[in-house]
């Protein structure tokens, strides 16, 4: 099945208990300017990966800047998440997932996109080392 370059609602991780389980129990690392936190989960979801994104209210004020940068990560995961939802899809798994921007400045798209594709990259790496 192909994944479509959309990014929809059930993408979207919303639920407080989904949310304090990937904060509780996953595991991150850190990319900057993003501190990502990841969750594998049984294969339950309508989707293979759930996304969230925060940006910090102590470091950008302003909720336009905030909400700027916001659309440009979700545009550079849409456009490059067919790198982890294959992978993800070929071994059944799910996966929740959640960016920190954590830059005291605006990064253009390219660098965020560069970022982006780095992060998922890394993520199948760290999945092939745990089934393998």
């Amino acid at each position: 099945m192909a994944i479509k370059q959309t990014f929809k609602k059930e993408e979207r991780l919303s639920g407080k208990k989904s949310i304090a389980a990937l904060f509780g129990e996953g595991s991150g690392f850190f990319v900057y300017p993003f501190k990502v936190v990841f969750l594998t989960v049984p294969d339950e979801c309508p989707v293979p990966v759930q996304l969230l994104i925060s940006v910090s209210k102590r470091n950008f004020k302003k909720a336009v800047d905030r909400n700027k940068i916001k659309r440009l990560i979700r545009e550079a995961y849409r456009k490059n998440k067919h790198i982890l939802c294959d992978d993800l899809s070929v071994h059944s798994k799910s996966l929740f997932l959640g960016f920190i921007y954590n830059a005291k400045t605006i990064m253009e798209y390219k660098e965020i996109e560069r970022k982006i594709i780095l992060i998922l990259q890394r993520l199948i790496k760290g999945d092939e080392e745990t089934a393998g």
